[in-house]
């Protein structure tokens, strides 16, 4: 949220000064005001009303617990004192505000009005009283809109109009291999449109919580580069959530968040609505809000999460509570319990030291650097790493779900693969 915004220019005679400011005396205050100022400006003027071959520069700093965000102009023309007119608009944020959107609208806010001012010296020729005026008013409708609305439309003059939007911006979307399986938080058919992206359209029937990237783009017939770049367009914009391949074998244990689960009646009743298996002529949306597991209260939910430990697959668990999941639809059981993260999965990796040996000497004998090892960018090995075969997964940093991936085997293949490292050791975690 922008805190204040106020216009300064460089005085002939006074120096670096402050015209106008949103909120008054945010910025500089009169000798009888009980106001405190948000920052000191003799401190900062050097930097916003700096000399002219620093000017046309995006500047940013903090200052007194507040981050500063402007964009000096210095005209220069024989009609104006010292042949040079120099301005600033400036954004006064809290220090730790996301500012990259702010950004692009000091910047187009600069390029507009260094334009008005060649044009028409729409700011020179302005000489109302300091906190009044035209450049007063587009300052105090600019930080009203922005901060409520994240937009604003002023009109300037009959020709020009001042038109931004704030643009959010996400944290990059986590790391994404072929083994992740996407589940989607919105529905994706409802935002579809004629300039979707062709591949895009291709996996969309395929995201449903099952299938993994790399099965996704198998199934689609797509180049997994351009799905897994699809796939990473929806994660950052918070269409997607990342999950782990189900598997009976698998294996799931409760988190210390799972304390607010067994508290809350609401939790447990929308976990009843959201794994109960509906009638057959019921359909998925009615699912979701009207059917319930008959015979399983919330109380005994929670106790069902609570069974689930190191060292007990889901296979067992289910035959050690088939009874009270005869109505579950176990996958989205344990899918609930991960999204709310009162679950987490126990993975398996290998570690082999003969494995390890046996891969640095393949990579010297070959001439390989160390780091062919890592991925390429699509998220797959390269073709030198794959010659290695399985040995290069066994240094216990690749779990089962990825290798059986990469090497398109199942874990029961891959079980008897292992068997050919007589030091390997499984580890759980």
């Amino acid at each position: 949220m922008i805190k204040a915004v106020f216009f300064a220019i460089f005085d002939n005679d006074e120096g670096p000064k402050v015209l106008h400011q949103v909120p008054t005396e945010s910025i500089t205050a009169g000798p009888s005001s009980t106001t405190q100022p948000l920052i000191h400006f003799p401190s900062v003027a050097s930097f916003l009303i700096p000399r002219p071959n620093f000017c046309s520069n995006r500047i940013s700093f903090t200052h007194n617990g507040y981050r500063l965000l402007s964009y000096p102009i210095c005209i220069s023309s024989s009609t104006y004192a010292r042949n040079a007119y120099l301005f600033n608009f400036t954004f006064v944020l809290d220090e730790d505000t996301p500012f990259a959107s702010y950004t692009t609208v000091i910047l187009k806010l600069a390029s507009l009005m260094r334009t008005l001012e060649e044009q028409s010296r729409f700011l020179s020729k302005d000489t109302s009283p300091p906190n009044s005026g035209k450049i007063y008013a587009l300052c105090e409708v600019l930080m009203e809109d922005l901060n409520n609305y994240c937009e604003t439309q002023i009109p300037i003059d009959e020709f020009n109009t001042l038109n931004i939007k704030l643009f959010p911006t996400y944290p990059p979307p986590p790391p994404l291999l072929p083994h992740h399986v996407p589940l989607s938080t919105v529905r994706l058919a409802d935002l579809v449109d004629d300039n979707w992206d062709l591949t895009m359209l291709r996996i969309l029937p395929y995201i449903d919580g099952v299938n993994s990237v790399k099965q996704i783009s198998l199934r689609a017939d797509a180049d997994h580069k351009l799905t897994r770049k699809a796939v990473q367009h929806l994660l950052y914009y918070g269409c997607l959530l990342l999950l782990d391949i189900f598997q009976y074998g698998a294996i799931y244990a409760p988190t210390a968040e799972i304390a607010q689960f067994v508290e809350s009646p609401e939790a447990q009743a929308e976990c009843a609505r959201y794994v109960a298996i509906p009638p057959p002529e019921q359909d998925s949306k009615e699912t979701t809000t009207t059917v319930q597991v008959k015979g399983l209260s919330g109380t005994r939910i929670a106790e069902l999460y609570l069974a689930l430990r190191q060292g007990l697959t889901v296979r067992n668990w289910y035959l050690e509570h088939q009874s009270d999941l005869s109505e579950v639809d176990v996958r989205r059981f344990i899918t609930f319990g991960v999204i709310k993260g009162f679950l987490y999965r126990v993975h398996k990796y290998a570690i082999s030291p003969s494995a390890l040996k046996h891969t640095k000497a393949a990579s010297k004998k070959q001439g390989w650097q160390a780091k062919s090892k890592a991925r390429s960018k699509d998220g797959t090995v390269s073709a030198a790493v794959a010659e290695l075969g399985l040995a290069q997964y066994l240094d216990g940093t690749h779990c089962f779900d990825e290798i059986c991936t990469e090497l398109m085997i199942s874990e029961k293949d891959l079980m008897g693969r292992l068997k050919d490292w007589p030091d390997v050791q499984i580890i759980h975690r």
